[in-house]
């Protein structure tokens, strides 16, 4: 079954266009302080050049890439593109030719957590106090991925550990999703092997059992469909949000 090229643009709550695409990236050699240099990547669809900079993944130069994000009319133009934001880039198989632009005035934007749901992990936290309550986590991944995404997926492995820990003994489901159904994007077939959802949902059983988790007090499974534990994982894009796991942990 294959879905319909809508998912290249679609109209979201506020008014913004969501899009999704392939296509190789370009890299802004700009400077303004570490990390402030900018990714560009060109819809093939309508030749619009949108601002990838802010993704938590960065492209790589060599390979084209999804790129799923809201565009951003209010964002200024710090990089020579319409910003995405929120936005997803995920790396592809498919090769590309190196293509770096000079700064030509453009300023970039220095290299910042977002702040929607992202937070250092360095930040004091509050634990939960009696009685405990279920506790609820969603895990995102890149399109094809197992890997865990520095600044984004690892904040919510650690927020779950934490909370598996603070109310042990506990149950713990952990649920693995992939996005096994085709989808035509800027005329690439894409779609995620079944067995995704059973590799990301054992990685995070790993990451329980490391920090001191028992592993009989884990059950693994695999699930297509339905709603994320945790939308707000997902920044409200649509294309993600089948490359989850979502943990449920019940205190007994």
């Amino acid at each position: 079954m294959i879905r319909a090229a809508l998912l290249l643009a679609m109209a979201t709550t506020n008014g913004a266009i969501e899009v999704r695409y392939v296509a190789c990236p370009i890299y802004r050699d700009t400077d303004n302080g570490r990390k402030s240099g900018c990714w560009l990547v060109d819809n093939p669809a309508d030749g619009i050049r949108y601002d990838v900079t802010g993704a938590p993944t960065k492209p790589d130069w060599n390979h084209a890439v999804l790129v799923e994000g809201v565009s951003r009319s209010d964002a200024g133009n710090p990089c020579g593109g319409t910003v995405l934001d929120p936005v997803r880039v995920s790396v592809l198989e498919a090769p590309c030719t190196r293509h770096m632009l000079a700064a030509e005035g453009f300023s970039g934007r220095r290299f910042a957590l977002p702040e929607r749901n992202v937070r250092p992990l360095y930040e004091e936290r509050t634990k939960p106090g009696k009685p405990f309550s279920e506790g609820r986590f969603t895990i995102p991944f890149d399109y094809n991925s197992s890997f865990i995404t520095y600044q984004l997926a690892d904040y919510y492995i650690d927020a779950m550990v934490n909370y598996a820990l603070d109310v042990q003994p506990a149950r713990i489901a952990v649920v693995g999703h992939a996005d096994t159904m085709s989808t035509i994007v800027s005329g690439e077939t894409l779609a995620e092997p079944a067995s995704l959802a059973s590799t990301r949902a054992d990685l995070v059983r790993k990451a329980l059992i490391m920090r001191g988790v028992p592993a009989d007090r884990i059950t693994v499974a695999t699930a297509s469909g339905g709603a994320p534990l945790v939308p707000a994982a997902f920044d409200g894009l649509s294309g993600p949000v089948e490359r989850r796991v979502d943990i449920r942990i019940v205190p007994d």
